[in-house]
């Protein structure tokens, strides 16, 4: 797996998620998309994108007079840290009750939700198994 910090805050994210979308952009471009329409100067999208690129999450490149960024990691890597580190919160020094928790309500928003959680404990356990 690589070697990154996940994204701080929602910006960092957002931005993050504008280049899997766009590939590579320089910083003007990421702040005329992202930055500039909510109001942010550009020295704050600047920012951003050097702090993406300290936690390994981007990587640059010179074209011409302008650096040039695109993702050092894949979109799904970073879901499932974001997603591992939301569940280590969620789930603290008491994970039964919170997964009992979980389950209720999953239960209480849609049946169906419960038969997707069996089928993808199944599907884990195997992976498990097979490893």
């Amino acid at each position: 797996m690589p070697d990154f910090r996940l994204p701080a805050d929602d910006l960092e994210f957002a931005a993050l998620s504008l280049l899997w979308e766009l590939r590579e952009a320089s910083v003007r471009e990421l702040h005329e998309r992202l930055g500039a329409p909510v109001g942010n100067v550009y020295t704050t999208t600047a920012k951003v994108v050097d702090r993406l690129r300290g936690k390994g999450l981007i990587e640059r490149r010179r074209v011409a007079h302008t650096f040039v960024y695109r993702p050092a990691v894949e979109r799904r890597d970073v879901e499932r840290a974001r997603a591992r580190q939301l569940m280590n919160r969620f789930l603290g020094a008491a994970p039964h009750a919170a997964v009992a928790a979980l389950v209720e309500a999953a239960g209480d928003i849609d049946p169906q939700l419960l038969d997707e959680l069996e089928r993808a404990i199944r599907d884990k356990k195997e992976s498990n198994h097979g490893a």
